[in-house]
């Protein structure tokens, strides 16, 4: 990275876009590849967690923040609940679920933390700071 603060060095952005790059590579083998609707649907869960993280941080609120790292939460859901399927589907292999959940639910993890950390702060985001 360049060294700026910005949502491209937050952890949490860094974690969830590579577990996109990794649901993006595995739903374009076989089957899985086929099954249109799964595979877009999981894959657009996951674009979601990457693009409420930066539309939150951008925003430079707190509030609105928070309320964008819950709807990427809410996404990092989506995408665990998706990952079932493609299990039970035999998408993926049982390891790769394990790997693929275990790193979905880190990204959960990291975003509560976050937001707890959001709504305990007296900081209000970017947006409110006065001008020099």
């Amino acid at each position: 990275m360049d060294g700026k603060v910005g949502f491209e060095n937050l952890e949490v952005w860094i974690d969830a876009r590579i577990l996109s790059r990794e649901i993006f590579k595995i739903s374009s083998r076989g089957a899985f590849s086929r099954d249109f609707s799964l595979k877009e649907q999981i894959r657009r869960s996951c674009i979601s967690v990457v693009s409420n993280i930066a539309e939150g941080y951008e925003r430079g609120g707190d509030k609105e923040f928070h309320q964008f790292l819950s709807h990427a939460k809410a996404s990092a859901g989506e995408v665990r609940a998706q990952l079932f399927m493609c299990l039970d589907l035999g998408y993926i292999s049982d390891a790769e679920f394990a790997e693929l959940r275990r790193k979905a639910l880190i990204i959960s993890r990291q975003l509560s933390g976050f937001m707890k950390y959001l709504r305990q702060s007296d900081h209000l985001g970017s947006k409110y700071k006065l001008p020099k």
